[in-house]
C-alpha cells in the first residue's frame, strides 16, 4: 500500500514537474504575441462622453454638498483625455501611453468616487442635523446627480479594470476575466471574435446599481464582487435615504 502511494506521488511530482515548462513555454508566447503584434485600439470616444459627463456633473453640484473645488474635476477630466490621445495616434509609444492612461483612469476614479461619497455624506448630513436649508427638490436632485454619478463611474473602472484593459481584452492577451458576459456562453449567437465593449461595462454599471445585484453577467473574481458590492452599498443608500426622503417632503 505504502508503495503504491509512493508510486502514485511520485507520478504526481513528474506530472508538475513536467507542466512548470509547458506552462512557462505559454506564458513566453503570449509575451513574444504582445511584443510583435500591432496594437489594436478600442474607440474612445464613448469612453471620453462619459468622463465629460462626470467631470459636468461633479462641477455642478451645489457647493453645499460639493467636496472638491470646482475646477478639480475639470483639471481631472482634461489630463485623462488628453492621455488618452497619444494611446490611439502613436503606435511607436502605444504601450507606454496606454500604460499612463490606465494609471490617470484609475485615479480619475478614485477622486470621483471620492467626491460621489463625500457629497452623500454631506446630503445626508444636511438632512438630519439641519433639515430646513435644504428642500425636498434639493435632495431630490442631488440624489438624481449621485446615483449617475455612480454609474458613469464604476462603469469607467470595470472597463479599464476587466481582463488587463479594453487593449488587454482587444488584442486576446490571456489576461484572466474579471466577469463571464452571456456572449461567451453562446458564441454561435455573437458576433465573431466578440469582447465587451465600454457599452457592455456601462450596462453592468447600470443594472448593478439599479438591481443591487448580478444580472445576466456573473463576476470571477473578488475583486469584482467587491466592486460591484460597493457600487450597490452606495446606489441602496442613495435611493432609499436620500431619495426617498426627497420624494416624502414633496409629497407632503
Amino acid at each position: 500500500m505504502q508503495r503504491s502511494n509512493r508510486i502514485v506521488s511520485e507520478a504526481n511530482q513528474g506530472t508538475r514537474v513536467r507542466a512548470q515548462p509547458m506552462m512557462e513555454m505559454m506564458k513566453r508566447k503570449i509575451q513574444a504575441k504582445e511584443s510583435t503584434q500591432p496594437i489594436r485600439i478600442e474607440r474612445r470616444w464613448p469612453v471620453a462622453v462619459a468622463i465629460i459627463a462626470v467631470v459636468a456633473v461633479l462641477a455642478l453640484l451645489p457647493e453645499r454638498v460639493r467636496l472638491f473645488p470646482a475646477w478639480v474635476p475639470y483639471v481631472a477630466g482634461i489630463v485623462l483625455i488628453v492621455a488618452m490621445v497619444p494611446g490611439a495616434l502613436a503606435p511607436a509609444t502605444r504601450r507606454r501611453w496606454l500604460r499612463v492612461e490606465h494609471t490617470i483612469m484609475l485615479l480619475f476614479c478614485a477622486i470621483a468616487e471620492g467626491g460621489i461619497l463625500g457629497t452623500l455624506a454631506q446630503v445626508i448630513g444636511k438632512m438630519v442635523f439641519h433639515s430646513s436649508e435644504i428642500s425636498g427638490l434639493q435632495l431630490l436632485t442631488s440624489s438624481i446627480a449621485v446615483w449617475v454619478l455612480n454609474i458613469l463611474t464604476f462603469s469607467l473602472l470595470y472597463w479599464q479594470i476587466d481582463r488587463g484593459g479594453p487593449e488587454a481584452r482587444l488584442n486576446d492577451w490571456g489576461k484572466r476575466p474579471d466577469w463571464l458576459f452571456p456572449q461567451t456562453g453562446v458564441p454561435d449567437q455573437a458576433p465573431p471574435d466578440w469582447r465587451p465593449t465600454f457599452v457592455d461595462y456601462q450596462y453592468l454599471a447600470f443594472t448593478t446599481a439599479t438591481a443591487f445585484s448580478t444580472t445576466d453577467v456573473a463576476p470571477l473574481t473578488s475583486r469584482a464582487k467587491m466592486m460591484m458590492l460597493f457600487e450597490s452599498a452606495v446606489s441602496l443608500v442613495t435611493l432609499l435615504v436620500v431619495a426617498s426622503r426627497a420624494i416624502n417632503i414633496l409629497g407632503s
